[in-house]
């Protein structure tokens, strides 16, 4: 099993090209499996689909959440589909293995308004103030992952043709327009960031903290729900809200659902799919509140 987990891990670097958190993860959840199966006393080719159904009941027994329970299957599934395709099994035991039903859960979305609140709450006067609004605009403006944007660098930025070069999930390349108000507020940006001393080899990022080294996820989710609550905002607010926000805007504004898979860089039109959910509930509440059938008689 231990041979066989290296080589997994291999396939999912070499084949895959996934990131090393997102290895890190698959492996984290393999792990529960390896140790059922070695409890079990079981060799890998004598795994059944009954097998794998009492663990999926073990792990609902110890309480792991649904969502959980489902990504820990997910794992399982591309586990054996790698044993199938590395000949170690003919047949995949999991190809039948189900997931628990997950309540389908709609991320919060910010309004444009909510967001201008959000950039007019900073303090400028504030060394870090233009940072943290281009920071916002350039989220909103351009759905970027966190991640994507703390590796954001200079030369992934074009001025002139107004687009950024994004390397994704998967060390996938996608091109992303960029509006005139994110340039604008990054270059108002590189005013304070040309009187930064960096850090040797951190010159090529976009934002840097005050240190001048580049800025880490966690210090931009502090930031991000720091200036919510300070603009008077209750919903709850993570870079990903700004994510989901710049989606859902473009869908209101009718772009196709194909555009904005590739803007985000889904894999899956599945993911992106989401966002069809979130208008169709902003719209339910729209028809409830001003269709006529739906308002209340006023003498």
């Amino acid at each position: 099993m231990d041979t066989l987990r290296r080589r997994y891990v291999r396939y999912l670097k070499l084949e895959r090209n996934y990131s090393p958190n997102t290895i890190e993860a698959y492996v984290h959840d393999l792990d529960y499996l390896i140790n059922f199966i070695k409890g079990e006393g079981l060799a890998i080719a004598d795994v059944r689909l009954s097998h794998l159904e009492t663990f999926a009941a073990t792990i609902h027994e110890f309480g792991v959440s649904a969502t959980s329970q489902a990504r820990i299957l997910c794992g399982v599934r591309s586990f054996f589909r790698f044993l199938v395709l590395d000949g170690v099994l003919a047949d995949d035991p999991a190809e039948l293995l189900e997931s628990p039903a997950v309540g389908e859960h709609l991320p919060e979305v910010l309004t444009t308004e909510e967001v201008d609140r959000m950039e007019a709450s900073i303090d400028l006067s504030k060394w870090e103030g233009q940072r943290n609004r281009a920071i916002i605009e350039v989220l909103f403006s351009c759905g970027l992952r966190v991640s994507e944007l703390v590796n954001l660098r200079f030369s992934d930025v074009s001025l002139n043709d107004k687009f950024l070069r994004i390397v994704g999930k998967g060390s996938k390349e996608r091109l992303v327009p960029i509006s005139d108000a994110a340039l604008r507020e990054i270059q108002l940006w590189l005013f304070d960031r040309n009187l930064m001393k960096v850090k040797p080899g951190e010159q090529e990022f976009v934002f840097l903290n005050r240190r001048g080294a580049h800025l880490t996820r966690t210090m931009i989710l502090i930031m991000i729900k720091r200036t919510a609550e300070e603009a008077g905002i209750t919903k709850t607010v993570s870079p990903h809200t700004l994510r989901h926000s710049f989606a859902t805007a473009l869908l209101k504004g009718g772009a196709n659902l194909r555009a904005i898979q590739e803007m985000l860089g889904h894999e899956n039109i599945k993911t992106t799919q989401i966002y069809t959910h979130i208008d169709i509930t902003t719209l339910r509440d729209e028809i409830l509140n001003h269709h006529p059938r739906n308002m209340k008689n006023v003498d």
